[in-house]
């Protein structure tokens, strides 16, 4: 009988043991996060044996480096905007500037009030597409754009995207040159936003190009090529960074995201987009998700 209880007040003494070394760690626990920066790189540590100590360890210092990460994109995500906010803010007051610098002109001249008008016009019309680009470029980058993809004809939106550019073909003396494979063929995509991948990337074949304008077709893949203007090489490996320019002192207007959104749009619906340089050809594939 008496060895029996001495085990048994053996076994109450260790378990109390335990308990008392469970209770102190994680006392030591509590007090390590309450008097720790949150923005520390804190992992606890566990010196007890067992399985229920570690884990409660290891999902502690998860939830730790789950809200560090978090921290870090917040940070990231706020100093991409005031980058971004810095660089297009130039781009914003240019046309603005000139739109009211012809509004003050058109008061001492007013017999020119037709042409001043239409610079003016023009000049809105460029700040609307800076903020139009920067407001979907911000949507883009908080993930507040929902984009619902489907398999949608490949040719159509392209018809409706040069038509809408044809004033601008004109006047630069061009003509798109369209070779597709087949007139049916169709892509994974977003209609929306293949609009504004078409429309941004004729944007910038206009606005950069040596003359002339190329779009090919097959198997799932676009590509617009364009030849370069004399003097001009871009690196093919930056063209989709933000505010890239291959020459800033020969800039022809835009903010700068018409690319980036080119490449944000094409990953968010699965699929990418890349740029290469052949001679004096520039060339900007799309390769959609297979449908």
């Amino acid at each position: 009988m008496l060895p029996a209880l001495i085990l048994a007040l053996a076994a109450l003494g260790i378990a109390l043991l335990r308990l008392w070394a469970y209770r102190t760690q994680l006392l030591e626990m509590a007090r390590v996060l309450e008097e720790t920066p949150t923005e520390s790189n804190l992992r606890l540590t566990v010196r007890m044996s067992g399985t229920a100590p570690r884990r409660l360890c290891q999902a502690v210092n998860a939830r730790l480096e789950e809200g560090r990460r978090l921290r870090l994109e917040t940070s990231r995500r706020e100093q991409e905007l005031k980058y971004t906010m810095a660089c297009i803010s130039h781009d914003i007051r240019t046309p603005l500037a000139g739109a009211m610098g012809y509004l003050q002109l058109l008061e001492g001249e007013p017999e020119r009030q037709a042409e001043y008008l239409g610079i003016v016009g023009k000049r809105l019309e460029e700040l609307e597409e800076l903020l139009e680009e920067l407001f979907l470029y911000t949507r883009l980058q908080t993930g507040s754009l929902p984009l619902e993809c489907e398999s949608v004809p490949a040719l159509p939106p392209l018809w409706d995207a040069l038509a809408e550019f044809y004033p601008q073909f004109e006047a630069a003396g061009a003509a798109p040159e369209l070779r597709f494979d087949r007139e049916d063929m169709k892509i994974w995509a977003s209609r929306p936003a293949l609009d504004r991948v078409y429309r941004n990337l004729i944007a910038n074949a206009l606005r950069h190009s040596g003359g002339g304008l190329t779009i090919s077709g097959r198997d799932g893949a676009i590509c617009f090529s364009n030849p370069l203007p004399p003097g001009s090489r871009p690196d093919p490996e930056h063209l989709f960074d933000r505010f890239y320019q291959s020459n800033p002192a020969r800039a022809k207007g835009g903010a700068g995201l018409g690319l980036s959104i080119v490449r944000e749009l094409m990953e968010r619906m699965g699929g990418q987009a890349s740029a290469q340089i052949t001679g004096d050809i520039l060339e900007i594939k799309l390769f959609f998700r297979s449908a």
